[in-house]
């Protein structure tokens, strides 16, 4: 007898189409580098950053997380963020560089990137991410282009490889994941609407730049944004008491 095939729950097909997502943007991202359209690479780098923001939450609004679903989104993150910026910033900086110094050092980012998600996948905890997480290393070194800084190769080669070890690092990062329902404080939220808008209007396509730049910084200066944007426990009580 043939055995009947198990139907996929709608709630699950969901989350890992807009995975799918992701990855389709990292791929398309690569064949954008390939033919020297290197900002609208840039671009659906940040679009596959969206994707990776909405499958966890849909899948968790859904109820459709899967052991399948996290597999198919690190596959998805290596593509979008590891190999994708790697080599926009090899075909941007870097061809040419010191014979095969410079595929080294975007190679070494994406490697890095691809062991920071196996790390993730088998040692994630609450809290702080350990080490740099991949969407941010991509996002950073993607930025570069975006903003057309003028960076010698050398030195990009080290930023490269300097990132890559930043995700492979124990250096704590905020992990907005962690700010509970309810919990969210407005007015820290607001200000850092204001600040990120203040930054486009300011720096305008140097914006991305400065923005993750912060956000690398703050984690060598121990700051924890979910703590940092959330409400403590008894102020939230209070809150809901006077509301």
């Amino acid at each position: 007898m043939r055995k009947r095939r198990e139907k996929i729950p709608f709630r699950k097909l969901v989350p890992n189409m807009i995975t799918s997502g992701n990855m389709l943007c990292g791929m398309l991202s690569l064949v954008l580098t390939l033919h020297g359209h290197y900002v609208p690479s840039v671009i659906l780098i940040y679009m596959a950053v969206v994707f990776d923001f909405m499958d966890g939450k849909v899948a968790r609004l859904m109820g459709g997380s899967s052991a399948f679903g996290g597999e198919l989104d690190s596959l998805a993150d290596v593509v979008s963020f590891g190999v994708a910026p790697a080599m926009l910033i090899y075909a941007y900086y870097l061809r040419g560089f010191g014979g095969a110094m410079g595929a080294l050092a975007v190679a070494f980012f994406a490697l890095c990137g691809a062991l920071r998600l196996a790390r993730f996948n088998v040692e994630h905890a609450p809290g702080p991410f350990k080490g740099l997480p991949i969407p941010a290393g991509g996002h950073f070194l993607a930025s570069f282009v975006f903003a057309g800084v003028e960076v010698h190769p050398a030195v990009m080669a080290l930023i490269a490889v300097g990132t890559g070890l930043l995700m492979i690092s124990s250096v704590p990062f905020g992990n907005l994941k962690g700010i509970k329902k309810g919990f969210l404080n407005k007015q820290k939220a607001a200000f850092l609407w204001v600040l990120a808008f203040s930054l486009i209007f300011v720096l305008r396509e140097k914006a991305p730049l400065a923005g993750i730049g912060i956000y690398i910084a703050s984690g060598f200066v121990g700051i924890d944004w979910s703590k940092w944007l959330s409400y403590q426990e008894d102020e939230a009580y209070t809150r809901k008491n006077n509301d």
